[in-house]
């Protein structure tokens, strides 16, 4: 018997013994009308007590009803919003920073989760990382890097927003932070000189970046003497940092634009099949 149902017995077992009294009572005084009064304002009073604990019965059954787990498991908005947080470009390094790349996470399907393109310096810097085609958040928003088979190659968990902390024996520990998280080169760390090379490696220009202003919002910038003519027909005067991107600039107002692959040597972007590099003396 549940105890709703106990106290329900309990009432109506007083009331009859209050009623048998009262009808008792009545009767030594010639009162059978008053008995039978005192009898149904008993009994109507019972019913009325019982009332408020069917309800509240009614009411812990409905709880009971809820799942429970609705209230835990995450809303689909939530996911939606983890993983457009990963949209975009993401610089991945190890821990010294000394060897970088980049990964370009994509909405598109692939096996066991989405699309993500690798730099083609990824595989010389990190080997585990020419297998890479996939990406897929887990449960627990932890990032796992997948092969073509939609097997994890990498795993790693966040470390705070914007950045990931992961390792393997072989390669040690790994560092994939947003380019927008990533530190940017400042001017400062780019004067010097450097060699502009083709992509098979052979340098075809030597110049100097200078710290000395050269108009508004650049620094000088002098070709040294043997250039091939793919560079003096540019005829690079000033240079500057802009979002992260060096850009070489010509007195005609046209520009070069190039990122770092790896420390020390930047690409110029957007890629060609040509490949202009700009390397650090």
């Amino acid at each position: 018997m549940t105890p709703c149902h106990t106290r329900a017995s309990v009432t109506y077992m007083n009331a009859d013994k209050f009623a048998i009294v009262a009808a008792f009572a009545a009767s030594l005084f010639g009162g059978a009308a008053f008995a039978q009064g005192i009898a149904q304002a008993v009994a109507q009073s019972a019913a009325q007590n019982t009332q408020p604990t069917t309800e509240q019965n009614q009411t812990l059954e409905g709880s009971a009803a809820e799942n429970p787990q609705g209230q835990n498991a995450p809303s689909r908005s939530s996911a939606e919003d983890a993983v457009n947080v990963m949209i975009g470009v993401w610089e991945f390094s190890n821990a010294d920073h000394n060897k970088v790349c980049r990964f370009t996470f994509r909405t598109e399907a692939a096996t066991g989760g989405r699309r993500v393109d690798v730099d083609k310096n990824c595989a010389g810097l990190f080997p585990s990382s020419k297998d890479i085609l996939g990406w897929t958040l887990d449960n627990y928003g932890d990032l796992r890097l997948l092969d073509k088979q939609g097997e994890a190659v990498i795993e790693l968990t966040e470390a705070e927003s914007g950045m990931y902390d992961g390792f393997t024996p072989g390669e040690g520990r790994f560092i994939l932070q947003s380019a927008a998280a990533a530190p940017m080169r400042s001017a400062e760390d780019m004067v010097g000189d450097w060699v502009i090379a083709r992509g098979s490696g052979k340098p075809i220009c030597t110049l100097t970046l200078a710290n000395s202003p050269a108009g508004v919002d650049a620094l000088a910038l002098r070709l040294k003497a043997g250039c091939d003519p793919l560079v003096t027909r540019f005829n690079p005067s000033a240079w500057r940092m802009d979002q992260g991107e060096l850009v070489l600039l010509s007195a005609r107002g046209q520009s070069w634009q190039f990122e770092e692959s790896e420390p020390n040597t930047w690409q110029r972007v957007p890629e060609s099949a040509d490949p202009i590099m700009l390397v650090r003396q």
